[in-house]
């Protein structure tokens, strides 16, 4: 029997005209939403903000995220029993965000690009569909 390993992971789910904000990272085929994992004994908000200056070069006010959901779904590019746990925010975006860091690339995506996401952001996907927030 295979033990369940865990990931957590705090993301940013942003979204503005029916499509959400986006990231492929360098060597990948599939977009992950910005974010990342803490570091020491970072928080929550301290993890997303450090991630989303580091990826998107976008400084947030953690005075203004707002809790999303939690979500859960199979690691993509783990082994079998892995699994993420993405807890997730929304946040204003003062300034365009471009990719640096490990970013290759920066997208805006809606529905129809789901399949091209990994397996917690396609449950994410569905949510926002389901709250009328991704055409």
């Amino acid at each position: 029997m295979t033990e369940s390993q865990e990931i957590l992971k705090i993301a940013l789910v942003h979204t503005e005209g029916g499509k959400v904000l986006s990231t492929r990272s360098k060597g990948k085929e599939v977009y992950f939403l910005p974010g990342g994992k803490p570091e020491g004994s970072e928080t929550e908000l301290e993890t997303l903000v450090r991630e989303i200056r580091e990826e998107l070069d976008v400084v947030l006010d953690p005075a203004r995220c707002t809790w999303i959901g939690e979500f859960v779904a199979p690691c993509y590019g783990k082994p079998v029993g892995w699994m993420v746990r993405m807890r997730c925010y929304d946040s204003d975006i003062a300034t365009k965000p471009v990719a640096s860091a490990e970013i290759a690339e920066v997208v805006w995506l809606t529905y129809s690009d789901r399949p091209n996401v990994s397996p917690v952001d396609q449950i994410i996907f569905d949510w926002l569909r389901n709250q009328n927030l991704l055409s």
